[in-house]
């Protein structure tokens, strides 16, 4: 069983079509129990999704979490928030967890659309990207799989219990499918 947080935002329809995919049980909630390993999918601006959270008590809820142990994945926004703030809403404070900030990319082309290739110590492989922002990690043995746009960036993020990707394994095909079911197991 796995916990989808509906926080009023996010790609929930294309998380929960993958996990539907992927035979796995899973139940759409706006108060995570921490029982189950918990997804928090994002779509939108830090801010909007900072807010909401905050608004909702999820904020502190989702640092409880985490801080039992229990497995965490992030997507897109959801990797965002897990630091402590971004450019993109200055003086909104994310969850904190992951030391860091969110900064907006010094590229010709933004916001990033499109496949791009990530790669990690384990494998490598394309996935779909929407962001303008990236997390900027004080940590190195945080990153887990790292991208270039203009540069490299951190595209995925690993520490303890918590996994977050920048990128949206929903809608990156087998990879991105294997990439959830890895997390799943």
């Amino acid at each position: 069983m796995v916990e989808l947080v509906d926080y009023g935002g996010g790609n929930l329809g294309s998380v929960q079509r993958a996990l539907q995919r992927l035979e796995a049980p899973f139940r759409l909630t706006s108060q995570p129990t921490g029982d189950h390993p918990v997804i928090l999918p994002g779509v939108g601006s830090f801010g909007a999704v900072a807010t909401a959270l905050s608004k909702a008590g999820l904020d502190a809820r989702l640092r409880q979490i985490i801080a039992q142990g229990t497995p965490f994945l992030g997507i897109c926004v959801g990797l965002q928030v897990l630091l402590e703030g971004s450019e993109e809403s200055p003086g909104v404070p994310g969850l904190g967890i992951i030391p860091g900030q969110v900064v907006r990319f010094r590229a010709p082309k933004v916001p990033q659309i499109g496949w791009n290739r990530v790669v990690s110590a384990e494998r490598e492989g394309f996935v779909y990207f929407v962001n303008s922002y990236y997390a900027l990690l004080k940590k190195p043995e945080h990153l887990w799989y790292s991208a270039d746009y203009y540069g490299p960036f951190c595209a995925a993020l690993r520490h303890q219990n918590v996994s977050a990707f920048q990128f949206h394994p929903e809608k990156s095909g087998d990879f991105g499918q294997r990439l959830l079911q890895d997390w799943l197991n």
